[in-house]
């Protein structure tokens, strides 16, 4: 797993008044205890003993749904604030422990750092990786629900005409066994990958997570926008794009 440059905003301010003032950006989504924010409050809380009073807003710029692990960084970040605004100075070992009971993609966020995550994502060993590479994200308007896609991978098939062999490039490989289970029922996803590959600015693409981002490693870090305009010609004015690099 690898951290981008995209991320949302978080704000956290001490109040006066007792409990957390939990506010979002995105009115799409929830606020309340099933807000991953909410749940990493709560869960340092619980952890600590300590009574958390502060205000927090949420500016969102990575879009849900999207196998860009928002979320999971949203509770990362309140986790590690927490921890610094409150002085309780815990390991990052014992972060991520409290992490790993939310969520299974928050552990990564704790390390601020690429790196192989095992098990159920609670397994995290930091390592290098290519920072500034420069890829493009690409999302339709709909989400791909990551409990379904790991339910369907068993008996998934590959669609013929759609390449899912792992791509080499010199710092590792892009392959996705999610592609597999998701690609059947999102077609649009399928062709997507299958027409990235075909542009003179890509040199890899890969659904992201369990979808339903698909991003491309670009050649050149300046093919970033031609790429995005050509992809909403080609999928519709609607499509979420952004260019980004690794960080």
């Amino acid at each position: 797993m690898v951290p981008l440059s995209l991320h949302d905003t978080l704000e956290f301010t001490v109040r006066e008044a007792a409990g957390l003032a939990f506010a979002c950006s995105d009115p799409s989504l929830p606020t309340g205890p099933e807000n991953l924010v909410v749940r990493a409050v709560n869960e340092f809380s619980r952890h600590t003993g300590r009574a958390v009073n502060v205000s927090i807003h949420l500016r969102k710029e990575i879009p849900h749904g999207a196998g860009l692990g928002g979320g999971s960084s949203d509770a990362a970040t309140t986790l590690l604030a927490l921890d610094r605004i409150y002085e309780t100075r815990l390991p990052l070992a014992e972060l991520a422990a409290l992490a790993a009971a939310i969520g299974s993609d928050i552990p990564f966020f704790i390390y601020q750092s690429a790196a192989w995550c095992r098990g159920r994502g609670e397994l995290v060993s930091p390592c290098p990786v290519a920072k500034g590479l420069p890829l493009v994200l690409l999302k339709p308007e709909f989400g791909v629900p990551t409990p379904w896609a790991y339910k369907q991978w068993r008996d998934s098939l590959e669609i013929p005409g759609i390449p899912y062999a792992p791509q080499p490039f010199g710092w590792g490989e892009l392959v996705n066994d999610l592609e597999r289970p998701v690609f059947q029922k999102y077609i649009q996803l399928a062709e997507m990958k299958r027409w990235l590959l075909a542009q003179v600015e890509v040199a890899g693409a890969i659904m992201s997570g369990s979808g339903s981002t698909m991003l491309a490693v670009l050649r050149e870090q300046a093919g970033g926008t031609a790429l995005m305009e050509k992809a909403r010609a080609q999928f519709g004015g609607n499509l979420w794009a952004a260019a980004v690099t690794t960080a």
